[in-house]
């Protein structure tokens, strides 16, 4: 049998400890004599030119599955600040959304006439959307106002506000409707469009919209004034920019109703001064007010609620928004699809101030009128065709 020849070995050396150091193993060994043995073993591999690191990556590591590590970084004070706000922030928007969705299940909806009045449509922010905003000239429960019936009485009322606002697919725009433009009101005849709300209520000012304008109308809200108040507060106010306002509703505070004085220029508005600003119409500083004097404030404060909710006192006071807007609406919209349209108002601005311009008077008396063409040219402008 011939016998195979043993593999080849890479050449290396090995080095052992002398045989002092082993005899010295089982007793007690001399520290100096120790010493000056492991100094003759370093000159003996400098001598050989074996590196010294080498050398101890040659002898098993105690813990082999643990690897070496380099001098840990001093992380820098900025980064965990800014990681600690992101999470503040992320919490507090969180808080806010859990708020919204609370108070929009326990908030007061619309009839079912109303819903079933709708047609469908897109949903913001990835789709245009078209929402009627109504607003009733029922006086707040307890109120010694005279006028209208009171809400608390469940009696008719008109509508005060009427305006339609488009939004998501990249725009928004808006468009105020006069309370006493006369129209042909289904089944009642010719009527100012307030009557609509007054007759059938919301379901019936969607149809008479509708077809007056030839918009098909997705989403109704009607605002709560009683609430609107609170949400405006909630926000911590608006800010407000004009000449002389004089209103003294329903002969003002001293007879019942409301009063609001401003002097010309800007003023930080709680809610209740922005809800009279909002339902003025004759102004004794400036005789030319009118309900389409009107219809330009109620979209500035719109726009100034906005651009408040944006702030930094916005996001500040955003749980407390969250909970007053569902309150101050009533809508056929859930939680989602009504935050949605909150975004798409963020996005995509407040859009131009439109509003149905009349072209003439009568058929009623102190009615408005509008032809044809002037009215498809505002409807235009909406839809975004002009």
């Amino acid at each position: 049998m011939v016998e195979e020849p043993e593999p080849a070995r890479g050449s290396y050396k090995r080095y052992r400890s002398s045989r002092g150091l082993r005899r010295r193993e089982s007793g007690n060994p001399d520290p100096q004599e120790l010493l000056a043995e492991l100094r003759a073993s370093r000159e003996a591999l400098a001598r050989d030119g074996v590196d010294e690191i080498h050398a101890e990556e040659e002898r098993p590591s105690r813990l082999p599955w643990r690897r070496r590590r380099g001098p840990r970084r001093p992380r820098k004070w900025w980064v965990r600040g800014l990681r600690w706000l992101g999470a503040l922030v992320a919490a507090w928007i969180g808080i806010s959304l859990v708020l919204f969705v609370i108070s929009t299940w326990i908030a007061t909806g619309v009839p079912s006439s109303a819903v079933a009045a709708l047609s469908g449509g897109g949903t913001p922010p990835f789709s245009a959307t078209t929402i009627l905003v109504l607003g009733s000239d029922g006086r707040p429960p307890g109120s010694k106002e005279p006028g209208a019936a009171s809400d608390s009485e469940n009696g008719p009322t008109r509508s005060d506000t009427m305006m339609l606002v488009r939004t998501g697919g990249g725009s928004t725009t808006r468009l105020s409707i006069p309370r006493d433009m006369v129209v042909d009101l289904p089944g009642y005849g010719l009527q100012k469009i307030n009557a609509a709300y007054y007759f059938g209520g919301a379901a019936l000012a969607i149809r008479t919209v509708e077809s007056f304008l030839g918009i098909k109308i997705n989403h109704v809200i009607l605002i709560n004034f009683t609430n609107f108040p609170n949400l405006v507060n909630a926000m911590g106010g608006v800010t407000w920019t004009g000449g002389c306002v004089d209103s003294q509703i329903s002969g003002g505070t001293k007879d019942g109703g409301y009063s609001l004085v401003l002097r010309p220029g800007t003023h930080h508005l709680d809610g209740a001064q922005a809800l009279v600003l909002a339902r003025t119409r004759e102004n004794s500083c400036d005789p030319a007010w009118s309900d389409l004097t009107r219809e330009i404030n109620q979209q500035k404060l719109i726009a100034a609620m906005k651009d408040q909710a944006l702030s930094p006192t916005g996001f500040i006071r955003l749980p407390w928004i969250a909970w007053n807007a569902p309150q101050t609406l009533q809508t056929d919209m859930g939680p989602g699809t009504l935050a949605g349209v909150a975004a798409s108002l963020g996005l995509f601005g407040s859009g131009k101030t439109e509003i149905l311009y009349p072209t003439g008077t009568g058929l009623l008396p102190g009615g408005l009128t509008i032809t044809p063409a002037a009215k498809q040219a505002d409807v235009n402008t909406f839809l975004g065709r002009g």
